[in-house]
């Protein structure tokens, strides 16, 4: 298949760290921890500003559940919506034209699922197909570019969209001090993301001179034994609560390296024939992890980096706000990228892309 555009979209209310935290510690915590420790965690979190689904003062109007996942459901839909829109118009494809819409969240719930909302308010055809993914987490992103790849290789002519919605603040546990509530409460954003892509059969004729749209060669999962309880929401009567192992660096350092190499192998290739990369921003120490996996410097993920210091880990929406960030640069022509993330299961994805040649456009046309 060919990815044609990605966009992603962020709402409106955006905060440096420094608010954030003193919101935080504040409005939810109420003194039930030393302000310091909070500071030290957001501190070290790498982000410099993030994006919040709600004003800083309307989280402490949210007394439950019910309240949270209200919010989610009317931010997200408006989002996502947004996100699909920007995304197709980028790719000269009106909503008409999608065949297929895979959904991703992880952070909120909503039956009628996000993509049957938005499909509703941006007039999807009635025969579109939906396949929303619940529980995927921060993986869902890359996973939902691979299952769009499964879809179009057996369905060369359509047109396939991905929406990721992910409001990760409406998640935070009030007076829960635990460090896996803590380390959340300072690395999560909000914000939502679309990929628009086609298959081998349309995409000739949609390809645009000029922009990155690369091809997607083929795509891996892995789940790992014994790591259930690695990454993941325990369900209670106030929401989602985070559950977060200190040892995920460890497990991206054991296991990604040789999954990368095996799944290269098999397209006769090495880490030496990558040029760039497109990696979800886990957190500083998950992406230190990451490079001595992979065996690269910090500037072969630096995309990923400013992503991450911009509005922080939006879960699954992050790896496409990192894939629209990468293909706005401009992969060099013709070279071999990778995109890959991880996420509850413990589990990663990984995705081989390959940016057109020089010419290629043109001569598809």
């Amino acid at each position: 298949m060919r990815i044609l555009s990605v966009r992603g979209t962020l709402p409106e209310h955006r905060y440096p760290q420094s608010e954030i935290t003193e919101a935080f510690a504040s409005s939810m915590l109420r003194g039930s921890v030393d302000r310091r420790v909070v500071e030290r965690f957001h501190r070290n979190a790498g982000v410099a500003t993030r994006h919040t689904a709600l004003p800083l003062p309307d989280y402490a109007d949210l007394s439950d559940f019910g309240k949270s996942n209200d919010a989610f459901i009317a931010a997200g839909v408006q989002l996502g919506a947004q996100a699909v829109l920007d995304a197709l118009d980028a790719a000269g494809l009106t909503p008409s034209d999608v065949d297929l819409i895979v959904s991703a969240t992880v952070t909120g719930l909503a039956v009628p699922s996000i993509d049957a909302r938005v499909a509703a308010m941006i007039g999807l055809r009635p025969d579109v197909v939906r396949v929303p993914i619940v529980g995927l987490g921060c993986v869902a992103g890359a996973a939902g570019v691979a299952r769009l790849h499964d879809y179009l290789v057996g369905h060369p002519d359509a047109v396939a969209v991905l929406l990721s919605v992910e409001l990760c603040s409406l998640t935070l546990q009030r007076d829960d001090a635990s460090v896996p509530n803590l380390v959340a409460s300072g690395l999560f954003g909000d914000g939502a993301a679309a990929v628009v892509a086609a298959g081998s059969a349309r995409a000739p004729a949609l390809l645009q001179p000029g922009v990155a749209q690369p091809e997607v060669l083929a795509a891996v999962s892995h789940l790992y034994p014994d790591s259930e309880r690695t990454m993941g929401w325990d369900v209670g009567a106030g929401g989602l609560k985070i559950v977060l192992d200190a040892n995920v660096p460890d497990l991206v350092r054991h296991y990604v390296g040789d999954d990368v190499d095996r799944f290269l192998a098999r397209h006769d290739l090495t880490r030496a024939d990558l040029a760039w990369f497109v990696a979800h921003p886990g957190g500083p120490k998950v992406l230190e992890a990451l490079q001595d996996a992979l065996g690269v410097e910090r500037a072969a993920l630096q995309v990923t980096w400013d992503s991450l210091s911009a509005v922080g880990n939006l879960s699954s929406a992050s790896v496409l706000h990192v894939m629209a960030d990468t293909l706005a640069a401009g992969p060099p022509p013709g070279t071999y990228g990778l995109m890959l993330a991880m996420g509850p299961g413990f589990c990663s994805e990984l995705v081989l892309l390959r940016a057109p040649a020089a010419g290629e456009v043109e001569a598809a046309a």
